[in-house]
């Protein structure tokens, strides 16, 4: 009976959500929103006209690109160094990266595991599903470092986990800082037209990610291992 009174409520949840999403995509549509989001120059011209207000502008285009993700990190990170600069650059980057890493977070928290394998990849589920018996946040965290690791996806999954929302803000903000930053910097490069230095860090991230995309996956594997292992330990003594 309970069990069945917790899917029901899941299944109202789950309608309720995709009604809404339904309802905000055809007004987005229609308004032209989603061609607006789409278009790197309109989005630059229409910040820019913003003036001080831009920064509020850019931090929720941020929020919004790690939640729904019709552009690519890269763009808005590299979009942010070249309006603001390195280090304001990197502080809105931060500021809105992190917002809408919480934002999915308390999604997949509030909407359960039934939403989460809607929006995330199964392969991810399962390939980290262990997480969810620990917190395991040092572990969360080497994830967030790693160059190219889907973090939209994984802050839906980890909505699940019991990390704290707290734990995850920090680990979110925390995480993404280094890519930020570097991002910000080849924006920067852009705007003063200094290209030499812009395809120098370019060519450097390129070698970084291709080192730890070679070891990724072993990287990952002794990880969980580890992570496991200390698991096992941690239920044994409590027993």
């Amino acid at each position: 009976m309970i069990k069945n009174k917790v899917t029901l409520r899941a299944l109202l949840r789950l309608a309720f959500l995709a009604v809404l999403i339904a309802f905000l995509f055809f007004l987005s549509y229609e308004l032209g929103i989603i061609e607006f989001f789409l278009n790197e120059e309109k989005l630059k011209n229409f910040i820019n006209s913003l003036g001080p207000f831009g920064f509020i502008g850019f931090i929720l285009l941020q929020t919004f690109q790690v939640v729904a993700a019709p552009l690519p990190g890269e763009v808005t990170g590299l979009l942010g160094g070249y309006l603001y600069g390195t280090f304001i650059g990197t502080i809105l980057s931060t500021l809105g990266l992190t917002l809408g890493s919480l934002l999915a977070f308390i999604l997949g928290r509030l909407f359960g595991r039934p939403f989460v394998e809607r929006v995330v990849d199964p392969a991810i589920l399962n390939k980290f599903d262990y997480l969810l018996h620990h917190k395991g946040a040092f572990l969360v965290f080497f994830l967030f470092l790693i160059p190219g690791f889907p973090k939209d996806y994984l802050s839906y999954f980890l909505g699940l986990s019991k990390l704290s929302l707290l734990e995850f803000a920090v680990i979110a903000g925390v995480g993404r800082l280094l890519g930020t930053i570097l991002l910000s910097l080849g924006g920067s490069y852009l705007r003063h037209q200094e290209y030499e230095k812009f395809f120098s860090l370019i060519g450097v991230a390129i070698v970084i990610t291709l080192i730890v995309w070679t070891f990724k996956d072993k990287i990952e594997r002794f990880l969980r291992i580890w992570h496991i292992k200390r698991y096992k330990k941690q239920k044994g003594k409590k027993l």
